[in-house]
């Protein structure tokens, strides 16, 4: 843990298939590619912000078409129409292989955090399609709290206001494109730690930005290093 007490997770990070499970996911290639399959985007983003940050990171590969790594167990999307009606030990097999091991990794390094440092900050990367539904989502960065918790409303007001500041292109909204109280991990580890020792926030980078790459992608990466309230 970093003297800061910052970590990074990213929960959807790639689109593996693990082997013995690799016979149900037969002819969905194209599917594992798109944004069902994965976070486009949102390992490489992590990893820029680990390097840049000198701060630990906690990566997934697995396929959330296997099982959604940021959802609670109790959701009913926790499995993907793959995998929903595979059998109950499948199931919990592969709860015990990918999904608990994910969620107990992220759980100890913020508890450790607090009993190091008092306070830890959480950043949960992810990205999101630029596109819902035949909708366009008008966003470029997306920062998600909890309103209710003080410290995590300030510290992402600061962000965006210095995101601005620095990319005034950059389109930066708050609990935007989805609710920062919605099912996730940090949700779950906020019912867990009190809200004076542990900041939560959720990271949502648009989709298009990463599959454009190039120098904007990379101003954009820098951007949140760089701007990230102390």
């Amino acid at each position: 843990m970093a003297a800061s007490g910052l970590f990074l997770s990213c929960e959807h990070g790639g689109n593996r298939v693990p082997a013995r499970y690799a016979r149900h996911f037969a002819g969905t290639g194209k599917l594992l590619a798109t944004h069902r399959g994965y976070d486009i985007g949102s390992l490489e983003a992590a990893r820029f912000l680990r390097a840049r940050l000198d701060v630990p990171l906690i990566s997934a590969t697995v396929t959330r078409l296997l099982v959604d790594l940021n959802r609670s167990p109790a959701h009913p999307r926790l499995f993907s129409e793959i995998t929903r009606t595979l059998d109950t030990e499948t199931r919990r097999q592969i709860l015990r292989r990918h999904y608990q091991p994910h969620r107990d990794k992220v759980q100890a390094m913020a508890k450790a955090g607090i009993s190091a440092s008092g306070r830890v900050i959480h950043l949960s990367v992810h990205s999101f399609t630029p596109e819902m539904n035949g909708h366009p989502r008008h966003c470029d960065i997306g920062l998600l709290y909890d309103p209710s918790r003080h410290l995590e409303a300030e510290f992402c007001d600061r962000w965006r206001r210095r995101l601005r500041s620095a990319e005034p292109a950059l389109i930066v909204r708050r609990n935007y494109p989805y609710r920062g109280v919605a099912d996730g991990l940090v949700t779950y580890l906020r019912r867990r730690f009190d809200a004076r020792r542990y900041i939560g926030v959720e990271i949502e980078i648009n989709q298009a930005l990463a599959k454009k790459g190039g120098p904007q992608w990379k101003r954009l990466l820098s951007a949140l290093a760089d701007t990230l309230p102390a």
